[in-house]
């Protein structure tokens, strides 16, 4: 399942070549919930590290993502990791970079969600674990 969540980017980092095949690059969200912001960090992956490039630190943006969980064992001991996988950023005022057709009207928002994250229709994975050969 997707989600939405609009917010202002805190924080870019650089790309990283995880291994021969994969590589991420991360950015850090505030976003508005309450009286206190929270900072959420997303990641990109493959050919979609360079959506942020056209943005800068303090530009509100929203960011289409996806909610990603593995399970790896280590020495007999599982470990859980979970992602947020931004796949669309576009201007929060409407220009789109990272492919998909904005919509003009706005999604409802789930039941007992917070108003800033929206669910939609579920994406094509942006790559199949074919091509992860990470552990998790």
């Amino acid at each position: 399942m997707a989600y939405d969540v609009t917010g202002r980017l805190h924080e870019i980092f650089d790309e990283q070549q995880v291994s021969e095949k994969f590589r991420k690059r991360e950015f850090v969200l505030e976003v508005q919930d309450g009286q206190y912001p929270e900072h959420i960090k997303f990641q990109m992956v493959q050919d979609k590290t360079s959506l942020i490039d056209p943005y800068k630190i303090g530009d509100e943006v929203k960011v289409t993502f996806n909610l990603r969980g593995r399970g790896f064992n280590k020495n007999g001991q599982m470990l859980y990791f979970t992602n947020l996988e931004a796949w669309k950023i576009e201007a929060a005022g409407g220009a789109s970079y990272g492919g998909g057709q904005q919509q003009s009207a706005p999604r409802p928002a789930a039941q007992n969600q917070n108003p800033s994250l929206r669910a939609q229709p579920s994406a094509a994975p942006i790559a199949s674990d074919d091509d992860n050969d990470l552990p998790f």
